[in-house]
């Protein structure tokens, strides 16, 4: 059984963890460590992959494979030379020691631990291959360590590019949600296939696409490869039959009503232009079982939300309007927010939800929210506002 770790936006760690769960996998106790933009989960040799495949909400998938304590630089080498690198790289690997956290322990130094992680690699890898310089002419490798009150938790990057560039969004416009964000609000909003999604504020179509993606089942990550396909311990027969078995969970036959709009006109063509990659992306992985299915795209449109009225009695409606930061500024972003208060007027048994960065946002809105999160939106600290109807 391995030991996996999943990185998250912070604040969506219980739906990164119920991903996991739902994915046939078992959460692992971490002793009373707080790990805040982590999940650590036990999965078989199976889930080095289908984790990359499969999570929607997590950002990166890494191997666990150390956990010790380490007060001094001799008992981080030590820990680190033990590992059996050899199992895990190939000879013209390319190492990285591609991040350090440290968090109250005794070691500190990050450039210095880097160092000393690196070394002690290489030292195993020489003394095992019987070779005194590494030629480094492979793929790369990235490890990360986070020592946190004394215990060192070293981890092998599985994934390579981070998981929320599936590959159909050549154009995200200026300031767009990542993907596994989008993700996350959509299962914070408790979204069923069946009801209606609108997205008022579509941008490059990101949390269409996603919603799209989970409504017919498809697994987010059929349209790239990951860093684990570098390493020795990938098994491409197990690989392709995860693969198989994923496209065949997809559901062509879904009836789902799936739409958004902006002020923008090009902020429109990119929408409809990510949908057809990812759907694309959906007819590719339906080949590989034989059906030339077809997943119906997301309806694009240009329209202010001024303009909007609920289609359907009952739904959802989601928007990332600018926030203030990197699109107009804070002013500007309040006008936006008390002229969105007609929203509620004009979709008065929807579920509203909205994610800013603002924190006058319900008093901008004149409305408060059922509920808020807070999630961590790049170097950003957002909240995600959820409005449920009936409302007074």
């Amino acid at each position: 059984m391995n030991t996996l770790v999943a990185l998250c936006a912070l604040g969506a760690e219980k739906v990164l963890g119920n991903e996991i769960k739902q994915l046939g996998y078992s959460l692992k106790d971490m002793k009373g460590v707080k790990t805040p933009g982590r999940v650590t989960f036990l999965g078989d040799d199976d889930a080095l992959f289908k984790a990359n495949l499969c999570l929607r909400t997590a950002d990166r998938i890494y191997l666990q494979l150390a956990s010790y304590k380490a007060e001094d630089f001799d008992s981080l080498f030590d820990g680190v030379y033990n590992i059996p690198w050899q199992d895990y790289f190939y000879k013209d690997v390319r190492l990285v020691i591609d991040k350090v956290r440290t968090h109250k322990s005794k070691l500190s130094s990050e450039h210095s631990i880097q160092g000393i992680v690196h070394k002690a690699v290489y030292t195993k890898l020489g003394d095992v291959w019987h070779i005194h310089t590494m030629p480094e002419t492979g793929s790369q490798a990235d490890v990360r360590i986070y020592i946190e009150n004394n215990q060192v938790f070293v981890l092998l990057d599985l994934s390579g590019v981070p998981l929320h560039r599936r590959g159909y969004r050549k154009d995200g416009g200026i300031a767009p949600i990542r993907e596994t964000l989008a993700a996350v609000l959509l299962q914070l909003l408790c979204w069923r296939r069946k009801t209606p999604l609108h997205d008022a504020f579509c941008g490059s179509g990101t949390i269409a696409c996603e919603a799209m993606l989970y409504a017919y089942n498809v697994a987010p990550g059929f349209g790239r490869r990951f860093a684990l396909e570098n390493l020795p311990i990938y098994n491409k027969e197990r690989a392709e039959a995860i693969r198989y078995a994923q496209a065949e969970l997809i559901r062509p036959e879904c009836q789902t009503r799936i739409t958004g709009t902006d002020i923008d006109p090009e902020a429109v063509q990119r929408s409809r232009a990510n949908a057809e990659r990812a759907g694309v992306t959906a007819g590719r992985a339906l080949q590989l079982i034989g059906s030339d299915s077809r997943i119906v795209r997301p309806d694009f449109q240009q329209a202010d939300f001024r303009e909007l009225a609920a289609p359907y009695d009952e739904g959802v409606l989601i928007g990332n309007p600018p926030y203030g930061e990197r699109l107009g500024d804070a002013e500007d972003a309040r006008l936006l927010y008390q002229d969105m208060a007609q929203l509620f007027k004009a979709f008065p048994r929807w579920t509203l939800g909205f994610i800013t960065s603002q924190p006058s946002f319900e008093e901008d809105i004149g409305k408060k929210a059922s509920s808020s999160k807070k999630l961590k939106s790049g170097n950003l600290d957002t909240f995600f506002y959820q409005f449920n109807f009936p409302r007074k």
